[in-house]
This record gives C-alpha cells, structure tokens and sequence, in this order.
C-alpha cells in the first residue's frame, strides 16, 4: 500500500542562534574546568532536551543563589539577571560566570545611559519573562515602566513630547507587534529616544523571516520549541498572521497530534533559537515514518554570528 505524499518545507535559519550556543558552551567549558556539579541559575536557555542533557552532565539548575553551596562555581543565564544576583553572588564569595547573551547586555548599557541622563524609561516586553525581569532589575525600582500594547503605550501619562523619555525592547519579541506598539509611542511622544539599532535580536528577526517565507505554501506549521520559550511562541504567532492558521508549537515529536495531518499535504516546520536540531531531525524523522516525504528547504539569509566566550572559560577546549 502506498503512502501519502507529504512535502516539508523546512524554513532556513531556525533553531541555536549565537547567543543560545554560546550559553550552553560556557555550561560545558565550567563543568570542564571546576568539575561537576556546576550550578546554574535559572534555565541556561528555554529547553528542556537542553537542560536535562547539561544535567546528566553535571549541571545543577536552581531558581535562587541561596540553592547554590558557597564552594559552588554559579552561572547566571542567557536571559540576564538583576543586579542584586551578581552583587549577591560577590557577598557570598561565589565563583561566578555571566552567560547572558550580548545583545541582552547591550539593552541593560542602555537602560543604565538612559537612567544617567535622567530619562524616564519604557520597557516593551512581556511581564513575568525572565529577560524582563533582568532589564528591569538593572536599575532601582520603579524607574522602567513596563508596557506590552499599542494601548497601553497610548495611555502612558509622561507629560511633554518625549525630550526626557527612551523606550528599549525586549529581544525575543514578533518584530511586527513591537513596531505597532514603538509607532504608538512615536506618536505619543515624537521626540521619544530609542536604540540606534533595534533591541531585537537578528536571530528573532530572521526566524521570523523564515517562517513568514513559508506560511503562505503550507497548510500545517510545526515549530519546535518550549511553551516558555519567548521567540518560539511568537513563531507560532507569526505564522499564523503570515497565511497558516494551523500552526502550532511542538516540543519534541511526541508532542505531534497526528489526526491534524490526514488532510494536510505541505507542512512547513521551523524552530525557535533554544531548540536544538537534533529535534528537528526527530520531527522530520516521524513525518518520514508516516509519508513519503519531499524536503525543501527555504533559506531567506545566512547566519554568521559568533560571540566571544568570557575571558575565564575561553581557549582550547579540554580534550
């Protein structure tokens, strides 16, 4: 009996970005250098294949620095931290590693300008997401204030035209929601400071891209990601207002409600920046097991950004 025909449209760039792969890198140089357990707060990156793999390496993940034993090396997650976290760490003399991403660190540069000139300062974000929380616990509290909406950036009561306000975003939001509500702000305040170049990061932008290139041509979208992963659950977002309803997020390919693929003849699958390849390779696999598969890929740019390992952790690696 011949199965049905299934073309996959792969969507090019997806899963690791520079900042993901650099996290993880650092975890595994740490538990390389000081020898396991390596303690980590929070989760390195947005995924559970990732963190139980660097468990069974030795890493231990822990909410708080009070979960962390004073001979303990520590590292704080790509997402960012509050200040309090690294200042906690020095009083307590731990042994400590900052894997938060560079283009998380450039957005806490620019809250911390901003603050020194004065200026009253809006954060675009998603409340509760620990990137935010990190952003925000840069500076003392009550000096970001936190909006998510085009609404909510038109009900702000700042007086004046925005001399003395700067907006910063977070870097996993959907490009096309972060300009409606940075439009509302403009015209809010027309004189409003913001980044020289936008918050968001490339590797957001570009999956976002990627994902827009396909949704048109497929009838099902898989993208591979955690739920609490902010850049995989605005892929899902993106894909349905980009033409494919019928997207949805799935973590590994255990998660695929098959009963969605009887009358589906094109799926397109991608991944958020935390996800690894390995699970897209099992989602495709399982496609594969139930239809005779056509893959294409669609690449709409090529990624080539590297970003430097801290000065403590880099060199050759242990053989």
């Amino acid at each position: 009996m011949s199965r049905k025909e299934l073309t996959i449209l792969l969507a090019e760039p997806r899963g690791f970005c520079a900042g993901v792969d650099r996290a993880i890198e650092i975890v595994e140089r740490a538990l390389e250098k000081y020898g396991a357990p390596v303690y980590v707060r929070h989760e390195i990156v947005h995924n559970r294949y990732v963190v139980e793999a660097l468990e069974n390496k030795g890493a231990v993940f822990v909410e708080e620095l009070d979960d962390v034993p004073l001979s303990a090396p520590v590292i704080f997650s790509a997402h960012g931290v509050p200040k309090r976290v690294p200042q906690e760490a020095e009083r307590r003399n731990l042994t400590y590693v900052d894997a938060t991403c560079p283009l998380v660190s450039k957005v806490h540069r620019e809250v911390e300008r901003h603050y020194s000139k004065g200026r009253k300062i809006i954060l675009i974000g998603h409340a509760g997401h620990p990137e935010v929380e990190g952003s925000i616990g840069q500076l003392p509290h009550g000096a970001i204030r936190l909006i998510e909406t085009p609404e909510e950036a038109r009900a702000l009561d700042f007086p004046g035209e925005g001399e003395n306000i700067a907006y910063v975003t977070q870097t996993t939001l959907s490009v096309d929601d972060t300009t409606d509500v940075i439009d509302a702000l403009r015209d809010r305040y027309p004189r409003i400071h913001g980044p020289k170049q936008e918050d968001i990061c490339y590797a957001t932008t570009n999956r976002q891209q990627a994902v827009k290139a396909i949704a048109g041509h497929a009838d099902l979208i898989l993208v591979v990601g955690a739920p609490n992963s902010s850049n995989s659950m605005r892929l899902v977002e993106v894909a349905r207002r980009a033409g494919c309803p019928q997207s949805m997020l799935v973590q590994r390919a255990s998660d695929i409600d098959w009963s969605l693929l009887e009358q589906v003849s094109t799926v397109g699958v991608t991944a958020g920046a935390s996800a690894p390849e390995i699970l897209v390779e099992e989602v495709i696999d399982a496609l594969k097991a139930r239809f005779d598969v056509h893959l294409e890929s669609r690449r709409v740019t090529t990624e080539n950004v590297h970003f430097k390992l801290p000065r403590d952790l880099a060199g050759p690696r242990v053989a």
